[in-house]
Parts: C-alpha cells; sequence; structure tokens
C-alpha cells in the first residue's frame, strides 16, 4: 500500500471529525492510529495497512454514524477515491469490521494488523485519557456521573451494550473499560494496558471517597 494514502487518511478524518465534541474527534484517532503503528512496529506488523486501517476505525462507527455502519460507506468511499483495489478494500473493511467493542460479542481480528488497530484503539480508552474521554462522552449523551441506584450491568451482548442507555459513566468503568487490560491481544499492548488499567482504578478508589465524603 502506497505511504501517500495515510497522508490522504489523515486528512479525511481530519475534516470527517470536525467538531466533534464526544470524546471521538480527530485526537482520538489520530492517537489510535500513532499508537497502532508502534505496536505495529513491535510486533512486525504491515505498519502502513495497520496506519490506514487505525485512520478509518472511527468512521463508519455505529455510535457515531448508523446509517453507514452497516456496509462501511464512509470508508468505501475514501478508498475508492484512492484507487485501491476490490481485494485490498476488501481486506481493509475487514479489518475495520473486526475492532469495536460489542461486549460478550466482541471479535479477535483475524489479522495481526486488526489486534494492533483494536489494542491502540482499546489504549486510549484506559488511563488518565480514558477517564477524560469516558466522562466527556457520557456528558455528550446526557448520562449520569454517577447514580448509587443504577448498578452496573456485566456481560452484555452487542445489542444489550449499545442499547444500554440508562447506565452512568462510572458504570461504564465496570461494563467495559475495567475489562480491557485482559482482553489486548498483543504482548506490546497488554504491558501499556496493566499501568494505565491501575490509574484508573487508583481514580476510581479516590472518587468514592470523596463522592462519600471520607
Amino acid at each position: 500500500m502506497k505511504s501517500e494514502i495515510i497522508g490522504n487518511a489523515l486528512e479525511f478524518a481530519k475534516k470527517f471529525f470536525e467538531g466533534s465534541a464526544d470524546g471521538h474527534d480527530f485526537y482520538h484517532t489520530f492517537r489510535v492510529y500513532k499508537t497502532a503503528v508502534k505496536i505495529a512496529e513491535q510486533e512486525n506488523a504491515d505498519v502502513n495497512l495497520t496506519a490506514v486501517c487505525a485512520l478509518l476505525h472511527d468512521v463508519d462507527d455505529r455510535k457515531l454514524s448508523p446509517q453507514t455502519s452497516e456496509y462501511f460507506d464512509n470508508a468505501r468511499g475514501f478508498l475508492a477515491l484512492q484507487n485501491i483495489s476490490a481485494r485490498e478494500t476488501e481486506k481493509i473493511i475487514g479489518i475495520i469490521s473486526e475492532i469495536s467493542f460489542k461486549g460478550t460479542d466482541s471479535l479477535v481480528p483475524q489479522t495481526l494488523e486488526g489486534k494492533c488497530v483494536q489494542d491502540a484503539d482499546r489504549l486510549d480508552a484506559l488511563g488518565a485519557v480514558g477517564i477524560a474521554r469516558a466522562f466527556c462522552y457520557g456528558a455528550s449523551r446526557n448520562r449520569k456521573m454517577y447514580d448509587p441506584e443504577i448498578k452496573p450491568v456485566s456481560d452484555m451482548n452487542g445489542e444489550q451494550y449499545v442499547n444500554n442507555e440508562n447506565s452512568t459513566t462510572v458504570n461504564h468503568f465496570y461494563e467495559k473499560l475495567f475489562l480491557l487490560k485482559d482482553m489486548m491481544n498483543t504482548e506490546t499492548a497488554k504491558k501499556i494496558a496493566c499501568g494505565r488499567d491501575k490509574f484508573m482504578h487508583d481514580f476510581l478508589d479516590e472518587f468514592f471517597k470523596e463522592i462519600n465524603c471520607k
């Protein structure tokens, strides 16, 4: 794959996410791209393929673009303009289709490149940035920050996870974020995830001390 396509994908993603303020902005995509490339280099994956998939991984996400999510219309439209072959297009779409967290229906990507992108996307949901993104997204969906009367739901499948609108941002830590460390695919990502996961646990420990006025 030609390296110039990566630059085009960067520009495409920047324009696509312009104005986004729910934690899935261009800078999220950019961080996933940079992290995925680093993982790909460590894991001996195809760096250029990984980069393009990382840059396109959210343009048809069900939460952000439900009208295009079934057939990945936005990604396909971009790839068509790059004169990507049908075979390469389907390979990229196949990788992107396996990235998202879907509760118990989450997939382990079939390719190493897909594993690198999925790990990078999940790493951006952890640590300090992950905490900030969680509360940002919750606010954008008018979710409560915390409500002791609303308990976390465990073992949700894909549909249950998507439709779990009555949850809270703090519950999201238990329903998704704290599961991610053990769902990493690559050794590179597993090492990074441990520190970020601990940071989030420490944050919630302090959060509950303060919320309970201790």
